[in-house]
């Protein structure tokens, strides 16, 4: 037992859990790494009372929100981050950039296998985008006869319970850009994307105006944390 403990020490003898990040990251490679290790690394020094891991673990710890850990990176502002003794502006922007970075890159990573024909496949490309926003927003997309798309704005922002949204809104935009199919996505910020029935009257309501105009509702997608529920896939559509 005490052999396969000490299998992958550095040749110094030096345990892992004494190494200061960046020296762990070098030797052991970024997976063998803590959250706390990791944030370290970019906010570089600590205080007089507490080392950077110490001050990692700190930050995971601040977001008063459901969501813990790295994930409330995203929902913490530079104000509350420089409320915390250590971090600074400088700081505080890294690891706000830091956060943003990863969910370009969750993004960047469901686009090369984005289908619009598929629900899950779109959930996945507008999650990382959706899944962290504290109030509700709607989203559409708008294709061409090919379902390729268009383009995608974000149509309204509402209050943390409901989000308005007329057909009006929906079709002078998809009008404007002669779009062929439409879809809509909305998040639900407490992570449950149950419908509700406002969600199942908007949708019937833009699904009828659709029909009439030649411009189908192929989709409804509600975002919640990590889920999805389809307004196609439940056969609502």
């Amino acid at each position: 037992m005490e052999k396969t403990q000490h299998h992958n020490l550095p040749k110094t003898g030096k345990h892992f859990s004494d190494m200061m990040p960046y020296e762990k990251f070098i030797r052991l490679g970024a997976e063998a790494m803590t959250d706390a290790e990791l944030l370290a690394v970019i906010i570089r020094t600590g205080t007089p009372e507490q080392n950077a891991v110490d001050l990692g673990m700190q930050i995971l710890h601040t977001a008063q929100t459901p969501k813990r850990g790295l994930v409330a990176l995203n929902h913490i502002s530079v104000k509350q981050l420089m409320e915390i003794k250590g971090i600074g502006e400088v700081k505080a922007v890294k690891l706000k950039c830091v956060a943003e970075l990863s969910k370009r890159m969750a993004r960047e990573t469901a686009k090369e296998s984005v289908c619009f024909e598929s629900p899950g496949s779109v959930a996945r490309y507008f999650m990382e985008e959706m899944r962290h926003e504290d109030i509700e927003k709607t989203v559409l997309v708008s294709m061409d006869a090919k379902g390729q798309l268009i383009d995608s704005v974000v149509l309204t922002t509402g209050t943390v319970k409901s989000s308005l949204l007329s057909p009006r809104e929906v079709f002078l935009h998809a009008l404007a850009v002669q779009a062929v199919h439409i879809m809509l996505l909305h998040n639900h910020p407490s992570g449950n994307s149950s419908p509700s029935s406002q969600d199942k009257e908007i949708t019937r309501r833009i699904l009828e105006t659709g029909n009439l105009l030649d411009i189908p509702l192929i989709d409804h997608i509600i975002i919640g944390d990590l889920n999805y529920f389809s307004f196609k896939e439940n056969g609502y559509l």
